[in-house]
């Protein structure tokens, strides 16, 4: 061995290094484990051939992605971070993906980081208290459409994605479709038209295919139902009169009609791998004139189109249920339906807040007038409780007064046009 044939000086060096217990030197071991020039190579080591016979480095874990290499010779990180734009949302520390000693016990088997911040975008509609009505003929409709999307994998025809309901203003397209939602125990994604449009190009069509993927999400983690809803789409994409189309109103369109052909496969910049399958959600849009949006969007296969209109039977019973609560009674709600025909449902709605109006002035009076409001609402102690509201008793004279008094202002807006005072260059 080489320790055996180094001068008697390095010999005396090593045998103070066994006896002596100093710490080692480096130096010390670099001589004497040195070999002369003029000797010559020795035969190999016990110790090298014990390293080459060496079994092969034992993997932390079976599962263990974070030691696997892909036929470029790249980790796991890396190919993860090219397929996913943002590595923490895509993944987190889920068990199965990344390394248990990564995942462990203390923040859960399944710890998501970020998915409590997902879930924030769905709608769970706790905050519809009460028995409303729901008009069969709109339940029927749209249960059907998320059922055929659900099961459009089994059925051998094409089901479109989309389910479009419009109609009239304040018929309560929305309402009833977020009352179905609660019934079914459906979590959809709401958006509005007030988020197609960016002041960067691409962001709204981005924003609707991660919304789409978030609902998508939430039927693969949690097992309920979800779907993405976009409320008056055609106030967002509709072209009235002179309006300048933009590039996200195009990119918009455009990603609408390909989530419609390609439901499983949505993209939000990163690569595309096979196992990146998105499940199909349905999606419902509400608006008031589709005629206004891009025809190859709302053709059949892509969007189907249901007009919403409620009859007099189904104006009868919504407004009963929501006027039953106050006394009401069945026969009180069809005069008060035939003293303000042809009004959209909001109005009865708002029929009802208006005679609020007396009893809110009472109670600030009460608190102090409104020279103390402020204070009263705002900045007054935890332990501080405002006085009681007692809401005021519904009459039939009460709410017809009510209703009057809107029928003025509607007329009031449609023929005092002070526009026509102001510009009077202006034509009609």
């Amino acid at each position: 061995m080489a320790l055996f044939n180094t001068p008697s000086s390095s010999l005396l060096q090593t045998q103070n290094f066994f006896t002596s217990p100093k710490k080692i030197s480096p130096f010390l071991i670099n001589v004497s484990c040195s070999k002369s020039p003029s000797q010559p190579t020795s035969s190999p080591s016990p110790v090298d051939d014990n390293r080459e016979n060496e079994e092969p480095k034992r993997r932390l874990s079976q599962q263990s992605s974070w030691e696997a290499k892909d036929s470029e010779g790249k980790d796991y990180l890396y190919r993860l971070g090219k397929e996913a734009d943002n590595m923490n949302i895509a993944v987190g520390a889920r068990a199965g993906v990344v390394d248990s000693l990564f995942a462990g016990n203390f923040l859960g088997k399944d710890s998501d980081i970020v998915f409590d911040y997902r879930q924030k975008v769905t709608r769970s509609f706790e905050y519809l208290q009460g028995d409303y009505y729901i008009a069969p003929l709109f339940l029927d409709k749209v249960v059907c459409h998320i059922v055929k999307n659900y099961l459009a994998h089994r059925l051998n025809v094409k089901v479109p994605l989309i389910l479009g309901i419009w109609g009239g203003k304040g018929q309560g397209k929305s309402f009833q479709t977020e009352l179905i939602f609660q019934t079914l125990g459906v979590e959809p994604v709401i958006m509005s038209a007030g988020e197609l449009e960016s002041e960067r190009a691409g962001e709204p069509g981005r924003l609707i295919r991660e919304r789409y993927r978030t609902a998508s999400q939430v039927v693969q983690n949690q097992g309920k139902m979800s779907c993405l809803m976009i409320n008056d789409l055609d106030a967002g994409l509709g072209r009235f009169g002179n309006t300048q189309m933009t590039v996200n109103n195009q990119i918009v369109v455009g990603t609408l009609m390909n989530l419609s052909d390609n439901p499983t496969r949505v993209s939000i910049g990163q690569d595309w791998r096979e196992s990146d399958i998105t499940n199909r959600v349905p999606i419902i849009v509400t608006g008031n004139d589709f005629s206004t949006i891009y025809a190859p969007l709302i053709r059949d296969g892509r969007m189907e189109k249901f007009y919403w209109q409620p009859n007099r039977e189904d104006i009868v019973n919504i407004v009963h249920r929501m006027y039953e609560k106050d006394g009401i009674s069945r026969d009180e709600v069809v005069s008060i339906v035939n003293k303000f025909p042809n009004q959209a449902l909001d109005f009865y709605g708002a029929l009802r807040s208006r005679t609020y109006d007396r009893s809110i002035s009472k109670w600030v009076d009460d608190i102090g007038g409104i020279e103390n409001l402020g204070k009263q609402l705002l900045r007054r102690k935890k332990d501080e409780k405002l006085p009681e509201f007692t809401p005021p008793e519904q009459t039939m004279e009460a709410l017809l007064e009510s209703g009057h008094s809107l029928i003025r202002e509607q007329r009031l807006i449609m023929e005092t046009k002070l526009s026509k005072e102001y510009m009077k260059n202006v034509d009609d």
